[in-house]
């Protein structure tokens, strides 16, 4: 995992995208059917939520989850889908595939749960009162690699096109179900070591397709692969040289075309989302591809965090190989990024966050720093990316406290929240409600 040394449970992300010289206005859609949202970026164009909670203000409802995950909650019409893992007795010999690192037999020493057996379920609540509608197990038996301690193998957010529902658990298979948690079809990419710290790519959708990006070890058996939606039969495949990754890849659209944006270590790769043609590639940022990109301004905006902190604005609409002096490369800034959490866009800035939750703000189209430290009442460690609503960030740490910055150029923590709860997953928010899932129950917050 180069470099390694957290979970990866995730983050990452999904898709379209504001056109060019458009900001990256929220859309209007109250759904939240992807990994942070319709368009991928993690911020909502609702109004008038609530600032503050707690677990007895402000919760409409609290559901008890059946198993563990690190997977964000999505939203459709009156439906509530997530995705849970219940992990089960040791399985004698049961074992993770082997990893091989700098020439020798490498295991992280925070991978655990391949000699167990394991039970994924897909979970359909409803919106607005918690009552599980339908849960549905996916998968039984034992797993092809470990997961990190931290982490789940429930932790790749589903996707949904408001007739089907996608759930994919890494090796043990891509699945969709229809509405009402009939199995429509199921897939698997096949096998892919992810270095002992499980699978956290989650389901970006384009037109008819579903696309997972498939990193592996060290790269040499890398791929990015799209499935048609209604069959789940294989419609291209491209082979990738980046080794293994936690991002979710993002369709960027502009009115040229549409890009299929992959963040990797060694590479950086724009592809036709139709066919998996490359389009353009760039030298990528030495570092662990966890966070998922952005786009706003006709660029796009890729960040990691360990070992190097980096943050890379490029211009959209390149072709063939860039390299640093390249007048696609916009901008770049080199301090302030997270190894888990993802950046946020939102209005004129980017906000780029530390696992401890210091915020840097940049003007997203030169890369100037507004501010750098800006900090949070208390410590705190975060898993979960932050999403944008109202004119404010929230930002949920490890231990369920939400803290509500104000955005804009100057740094204000308007209220910190707490559901009393571990959280890993980062909030959905629809129709007037932010849902929260804690490691034991989602949680509903509305004004009632």
């Amino acid at each position: 995992m180069r470099g390694l040394s957290i979970p990866l449970l995730f983050v990452l992300m999904l898709f379209v995208l504001v056109g060019p010289g458009a900001t990256n206005a929220a859309p209007s859609d109250t759904n939240w059917p992807q990994w942070r949202g319709s368009d991928g970026t993690g911020v909502s164009s609702e109004a008038n939520l609530p600032a503050e909670w707690s677990s007895s203000k402000n919760i409409k409802w609290k559901t008890p989850l059946s198993g563990s995950g690190n997977s964000s909650p999505i939203v459709w019409g009156n439906k509530v889908f997530l995705t849970a893992e219940i992990e089960g007795e040791v399985v004698p010999g049961a074992q993770a595939v082997k990893h091989i690192a700098d020439g020798q037999d490498y295991k992280h020493p925070d991978a655990v749960g391949a000699d167990r057996h394991h039970t994924f379920k897909v979970i359909c609540l409803e919106r607005d009162t918690g009552k599980l509608l339908w849960e549905q197990t996916a998968y039984e038996g034992t797993v092809f690699d470990d997961r990190h301690r931290k982490s789940s193998h429930a932790s790749p957010t589903p996707a949904t096109d408001g007739q089907y529902v996608f759930a994919y658990f890494g090796a043990e298979g891509l699945y969709c179900h229809d509405f009402n948690g009939k199995q429509i079809w199921k897939t698997s990419p096949g096998p892919i070591a992810t270095l002992g710290m499980g699978t956290a790519t989650s389901p970006v959708l384009f037109e008819n397709l579903v696309i997972l990006q498939c990193d592996e070890d060290n790269g040499e058996k890398s791929f990015i692969v799209a499935y048609d939606k209604k069959t789940g039969k294989e419609v291209w495949k491209t082979p990738r040289q980046v080794q293994a990754s936690w991002t979710t890849p993002l369709i960027a659209r502009t009115p040229q075309r549409a890009e299929l944006i992959a963040s990797g270590n060694e590479l950086i790769i724009s592809y036709d989302p139709k066919t998996g043609k490359e389009l353009w590639r760039t030298k990528g940022h030495a570092s662990n591809a966890i966070a998922s990109p952005l786009m706003g301004y006709g660029m796009v905006y890729i960040s990691a965090g360990f070992p190097l902190k980096r943050t890379i604005a490029i211009k959209l609409g390149a072709s063939g190989e860039l390299d640093s002096l390249d007048a696609n490369i916009v901008w770049r800034y080199n301090k302030g990024s997270a190894y888990v959490p993802s950046p946020i866009l939102y209005g004129d800035y980017l906000y780029v966050m530390t696992d401890r939750g210091i915020l840097t703000c940049l003007d997203a189209k030169t890369g100037k720093v507004i501010y750098e430290g800006g900090r949070l009442p208390v410590p705190a460690t975060f898993t979960a990316s932050p999403v944008a609503v109202d004119g404010k960030i929230l930002m949920t740490s490890e231990d369920g406290d939400t803290f509500v910055v104000k955005a804009g150029p100057q740094h204000e923590v308007l209220a910190t929240n707490s559901i009393e709860e571990p959280v890993f997953a980062s909030p959905a928010i629809s129709n007037g409600m932010i849902f929260i899932r804690g490691e034991k129950h989602l949680y509903c917050v509305s004004k009632m």
